[in-house]
């Protein structure tokens, strides 16, 4: 490993970022939250709520919230759900990748009728990666 004795704090940040094996959180509520300078009250009164410990929760990774509750995040910090959920978004994209290798494997690809070509071509697209999902968790 290099010494880091007189780098500065953004060269030492570039030498440890590693995109394809970048881990997401779980969320990015806090960040998007504080962006907009609102306070977890104000952003509970926008959702309909009472109070912002609902929103501490959230925020903090102990709570996941319906899709109505993500829905209502995208709304209120113009980002899309997949963005502010983007480690959630990752764990999700990589189980899926995993049990559709085994699909592939387990359903019969035999046949060339078009109900087959598209289960086919499904299947096979879920397995490939796409771009900005290829990180491991």
């Amino acid at each position: 490993m290099p010494s880091f004795e007189n780098c500065s704090r953004f060269a030492i940040v570039a030498y440890a970022f590693n995109p394809m094996t970048l881990t997401r959180l779980p969320n990015y509520l806090r960040a998007s939250r504080k962006r907009l300078a609102l306070s977890q009250d104000e952003v509970a009164f926008l959702m309909g709520g009472r109070g912002g410990a609902k929103i501490s929760r959230y925020e903090a990774f102990a709570r996941k919230p319906s899709l109505e509750t993500a829905i209502a995040f995208e709304v209120i910090y113009g980002k899309p759900v997949s963005e502010l959920f983007a480690g959630l978004r990752q764990k999700v994209t990589q189980g899926v990748q995993d049990r559709a290798k085994v699909l592939k494997h387990r359903v019969s690809f035999q046949g060339s009728d078009r109900r087959s070509q598209r289960r086919r071509a499904a299947i096979t697209s879920l397995v490939a990666p796409t771009s900005g999902t290829t990180e491991k968790s």
